[in-house]
């Protein structure tokens, strides 16, 4: 099966088209084209997200098709990014999806953001395949979630506030960094003092017990707050900067590869699988990595373009589907925010 996956969610513009059967998934193709004018803002403009994607998604679309040397004849499905995200973004993908599979005569299906993210690290690690707990840590999502079987997800937790990857890029901004911040704050905490500020780690408590209602939640708002506290209070806060993203990232991690490792343990599984943006944070990685050791479990990371939003997991989740049968009907529209299916 040939599938011609679409992704539009927030500001990166992709298109890819993996083939194969099973857990036998090739990539063909990936082309992703970000946009770099939010930068200027300090964050994603919603309606210049749209509008941006209007201008690119055809020639992003034709470039995957190139590079994958096929034609939307051969395509078998065509698998688009229909929630969550920015529903403007969504929109432009959605509607050019059906209009392209309408044209073409072939079926389109809608595929949940998040799956993605699960089947992402299958393209590059045969392993990475359920029975597996999995950890989402992105701008606008954090999730953990265990993973018995694909099509089979357990949300075990959440954030109950700010997602990771929307603390770093706070954070970042009190400390005069750069937008997106996850990789400023991971490059200046390098240089830090992990001694000088120490932060509570948000929802950790010595007494937790599965089945309390914060075993696995997370929450940052706090973390956050400590910061810019610590920021307030400092006599030189560019002096300062390298120890307090040193201290902000080692409460988030800690708190981050602590719950991975309840999840892992109490649900007996072998295989971290982590997705989205954050996850290309390598201090995270290995934090997890050492927390989980001891249960014997591999960790299993993407590489940073299957780490951002890209259209190759869009269109593996679609393949899974896609094979099962499943096919959207020209009703399919877009949502800001819809639970994880299964």
């Amino acid at each position: 099966m040939v599938v011609l996956g679409i992704e539009t969610s927030c500001d990166e513009t992709s298109a890819a088209v993996v083939s194969g059967s099973g857990d036998q998934v090739a990539q063909k193709s990936l082309v992703i084209l970000s946009q770099d004018v939010h930068r200027i803002f300090g964050g994603v403009v919603p309606e210049i997200a749209s509008r941006a994607h209007v201008t690119a998604i055809a020639p992003v679309v034709d470039q995957a098709l190139r590079e994958a040397d096929v034609t939307l004849g051969d395509i078998d499905v065509v698998a688009v990014t229909n929630a969550p995200g920015l529903v403007g973004a969504l929109l432009v993908g959605v509607s050019y999806a059906k209009g392209l599979a309408f044209g073409a005569g072939k079926p389109v299906l809608g595929v949940h953001h998040m799956e993605g993210h699960l089947f992402a690290q299958s393209l590059e690690h045969a392993n990475a395949i359920p029975p597996f707990t999995a950890l989402l840590v992105s701008g606008g999502h954090t999730l953990l979630v265990d993973v018995p079987a694909w099509g089979e997800y357990h949300v075990l937790g959440a954030t109950r506030d700010d997602a990771a990857g929307e603390a770093f890029d706070k954070v970042a901004k009190l400390l005069g960094l750069p937008y997106p911040g996850g990789r400023h704050i991971e490059r200046l905490a390098r240089e830090g003092d992990p001694s000088r500020f120490r932060f509570a780690r948000p929802m950790l408590r010595r007494n937790q017990q599965p089945g309390d209602d914060d075993y696995y939640d997370v929450s940052f708002s706090g973390l956050k707050t400590a910061v810019l506290l610590a920021v307030k209070a400092s006599e030189d806060a560019e002096r300062d900067a390298p120890h307090l993203a040193r201290g902000f990232q080692d409460a988030l991690i800690e708190t981050l590869a602590e719950k991975v490792r309840r999840a892992a343990e109490q649900h007996d599984r072998r295989r971290v699988v982590l997705g989205g943006g954050v996850a290309c944070n390598q201090a995270l990685v290995e934090a997890i990595r050492r927390r989980v050791a001891d249960l014997g479990a591999e960790v299993y990371a993407p590489s940073v373009r299957l780490a951002t939003d890209n259209a190759a997991m869009i269109a593996r989740a679609g393949l899974f589907h896609a094979e099962r049968g499943e096919r959207d009907g020209w009703e399919l529209n877009a949502f800001a925010t819809r639970p994880l299916s299964g």
